[in-house]
């Protein structure tokens, strides 16, 4: 049984010049289409009035409206791993802040190719900021 990998020969060259891997689009094993292991995704949420880590945050994942994930963050204001084996498309990442002023934040996020993902949010009383981590 042949194995052929779609999508990752020129990527490979391309990836050498980076120092990165090159990303599976796909393999095909005896005529068989393989979509590429799915995504996974975390979080966690700084207090920076503070400058201390924000635990005690419950963070779910929606897609289409539903509740898919849901995590609660840590003494170090994260969630590993919030959700994993998510398919590429539209999520939303909803933070319930709770007694701040900001009491609920939701970020819709695009999930694509990438193997990880991760989204920090950084909150005071008097704003937010949220990145792409890595």
């Amino acid at each position: 049984m042949a194995a052929q990998v779609v999508g990752a020969s020129r990527s490979s060259r391309r990836a050498l010049k980076v120092n990165r891997p090159a990303v599976m689009r796909s393999i095909v094993i005896a005529g068989v289409r393989y979509r590429p292991l799915m995504a996974t995704l975390s979080t966690h949420v700084l207090d920076t009035a503070s400058g201390r880590p924000a635990s005690g945050i419950a963070v779910s994942v929606e897609k289409d409206g539903a509740v898919i994930a849901r995590g609660v963050t840590d003494g170090d204001g994260r969630v590993a791993q919030l959700a994993a084996s998510l398919e590429p498309g539209r999520y939303r990442l909803v933070f319930e802040l709770g007694g701040r002023f900001f009491r609920r934040v939701a970020l819709d996020v695009e999930i694509g190719s990438e193997p990880k993902y991760h989204v920090p949010l950084l909150v005071t009383p008097f704003g937010l900021t949220s990145y792409r981590g890595s």
